[in-house]
């Protein structure tokens, strides 16, 4: 660069300029020079004098810049250069850009500005546009120039050119030609297209990729982004991931991940939610869900990646191997609800619920569906006969035991196929040996307390609690059932017979009891009526031998006073004394209430019957009145 100026961009043609010179003749120039010495005398005004400058710079600047080697590159332009010829020689095989001055495109560009010195016979200036990569976009690299990639790697290694825009320094820290693993985020660059190809979204169709490869990457909310390297060193032997490398920033320090001995193929590392400045040639992602663990369950973590894969389940655990989170195998610790960002790809999650489960062994099947697979036991009793047994298992696996579980079975499926469905199924055909169907009929309760205790203490050796064991329907041979049922009916009918016969005992006996309570009131009332006609009989003789003594008291009390009447009042006055007081006792009426005298007048008889209904007239009154004051209180 020979200098800079702030004139108006011009370029000229250096054959136009000569033919034009070959043109003049001595005759116009001296025809020009009297015209100008008549427009010297001339008087104008300062600004004519300006105008015509300026008109004469324009008329003769191509030829001026021609002369000079004028250059002149815009603001939002990067001038390309190339030498056409060169002292120094030409580059060596296989150099596209010259570093030393050599003929040929220019590792040097030129920036906006006025240069001089660049002869159109020595040099061809390109002028390029100036690289725009869009917000929300990223710009790839392919390098023209530069050492060859090693063979163990697919893109050319970052180093420092100021974002490729210096590509002296490029070249001279040992870029490489190819694909570059280093990208260019949004903003505008000065690039020297001779050397770097640029790809954005406008050209990705010419380079064979599709604009949305060229966007930022965004992982979607609630979901994890799982990641393939495709530049590095191997995977170990062994391995199915490359292990975390830490420090590049998500995938998108690509030179951090190969210098940190980051492995090509899938990777250990996941990217989350967000937008990243990724280059598809050296990562791809592919999005999953993140891990849910629903209420009620944990997960149990099978990695296949990791380190130590140090046991430390413990000495009195020897059936299966345990391992601390982010060792491979089965961890130690459960995840428990909520989301986790897992790399699905390297390992495994097996979820265990931790509420109660119900298996039934029929045709019923639970919405988990861990059942599915399960029947009605077919069992044959101790009297030889075989019926179907239908039987409801709870279960349950803490949360704690749900590693020991899945560490020994390997799944909750596996729990109940390999464990759960032979342990039932043996205990029910061996103990159905023991008794008859018509035990688990009758004894059904003891058959099922027999039961639980049995599965409880086998499932407790595999960490898992049986919480109960429900017997459902028996179903019995049907020729039995029809033995059971006819003699059922006798026993129902031997009962009623029974029954009747005792009704009728009880009637019978009713009736004779019944009879006898009445004999017996009869015999009872007979008895008192005896026993009453001895008391009246003793009465009576005691009432007579009293009488009696009393008369003979009476008698010889009468007959001391007669004897003492008659002593002093003699025999016929003491006679005539006792008659005259009992006729005073006795009222014995002496005089008649109706005398009747037949007289000669003939009215004897009529006097007599009119005085008698008198006397009844006054008696019936005298009764009336003695009944009325009776009937007074």
């Amino acid at each position: 660069m020979l200098g800079t100026v702030t004139l108006p961009v011009i370029s000229g043609n250096g054959s136009a300029i000569a033919q034009q010179i070959s043109q003049k003749d001595t005759t116009q120039t001296r025809s020009q020079s009297v015209q100008m010495m008549q427009v010297a005398d001339l008087k104008f005004p300062l600004w004519v004098w300006i105008i015509g400058g300026i008109v004469l710079v324009f008329v003769f600047l191509p030829q001026v810049g021609w002369i000079l080697g004028l250059i002149v590159i815009g603001e939002r332009e990067v001038g390309i250069v190339v030498k056409k010829f060169s002292f120094r020689g030409d580059l060596p095989a296989g150099q596209l850009v010259a570093l030393n001055g050599e003929a040929g495109y220019q590792a040097d560009t030129l920036a906006p500005g006025w240069y001089f010195g660049y002869y159109p016979w020595q040099y061809g200036i390109r002028k390029e546009s100036v690289v725009v990569i869009p917000q929300g976009e990223i710009g790839l690299i392919i390098a023209n120039d530069g050492k060859s990639i090693p063979p163990d790697r697919i893109l050319g290694k970052t180093v420092p050119c100021d974002n490729f825009q210096n590509a002296r320094e490029f070249l001279l820290a040992g870029g490489e030609k190819g694909r570059q693993i280093g990208i260019m985020t949004a903003g505008t660059y000065r690039i020297n297209t001779a050397l770097f190809t640029i790809v954005t979204s406008a050209n990705a169709a010419q380079n064979g990729m599709s604009p949305a490869e060229l966007k930022l990457y965004s992982v979607a909310t609630e979901k994890v982004g799982i990641v393939t390297t495709l530049d590095g060193i191997p995977i170990e032997a062994g391995a199915i991931a490359g292990a975390i490398i830490p420090e590049h920033d998500n995938f998108q320090n690509a030179q951090l991940f190969i210098n940190g001995g980051g492995r090509r193929g899938l990777q250990e590392q996941v990217i989350l939610s967000g937008s990243w400045n990724l280059n598809p040639w050296f990562a791809q992602v592919e999005q999953v869900k993140m891990t849910e663990i629903p209420i009620g369950y944990v997960g149990v973590v099978i990695s296949f990646v990791g380190g130590s894969q140090d046991d430390v389940s413990g000495a009195l655990f020897t059936h299966g191997h345990l391992v601390n989170v982010g060792d491979k195998g089965v961890w130690i610790e459960p995840l428990y609800p909520g989301k986790h960002p897992l790399n699905t790809h390297i390992m495994k999650v097996e979820l265990v619920p931790t509420t109660n489960i119900v298996l039934n062994f029929s045709s019923r099947t639970e919405e988990h569906g861990y059942d599915s697979k399960l029947s009605a036991l077919n069992v044959r009793s101790n009297d030889g006969f075989a019926f179907n047994l239908e039987v409801a298992q709870i279960i349950h696996v803490g949360s704690l035991d749900a590693p020991r579980v899945i560490s020994r079975v390997g799944s909750m499926q596996n729990l109940v196929d390999h464990v759960l469905r032979p342990t039932v199924g043996n205990y029910f055909r061996n103990s159905a040996q023991a008794y008859t169907v018509l035990d688990f009929l009758i004894a059904r309760s003891d058959r099922q307390a027999e039961a639980a205790d049995f599965i409880r203490n086998a499932l407790h050796a595999y960490d898992v609690q049986a919480v109960d064991t429900l017997l459902g329907q028996i179903e019995p041979p049907e020729t039995l059932m029809q033995t059971l049922t006819d003699r059922k009916i006798a026993e129902e009918q031997r009962k009623t017979y029974e029954v009747q016969r005792v009704s009728q005992t009880q009637r019978q006996e009713l009736v004779r009891e019944t009879s006898l309570a009445d004999i017996q009131r009869e015999i009872v009332t007979a008895e008192q009526g005896v026993r009453i006609a001895e008391l009246q009989a003793n009465a009576k003789v005691k009432e007579a031998s009293g009488e009696a003594e009393a008369i003979r008291v009476t008698g010889e009390a009468k007959a001391d006073a007669y004897r003492a009447g008659v002593d002093a009042l003699g025999g016929n006055s003491y006679v005539a004394l006792q008659l005259m007081q009992t006729i005073g006792d006795r009222n014995v009426r002496v005089v008649p209430d109706v005398a009747v005298n037949g007289g000669d007048r003939g009215g004897g008889l009529l006097d007599g019957v009119l005085g008698m209904l008198l006397w009844n007239q006054n008696k019936e009154a005298k009764e009336s009145k003695s009944d009325s004051l009776t009937r007074l209180p």
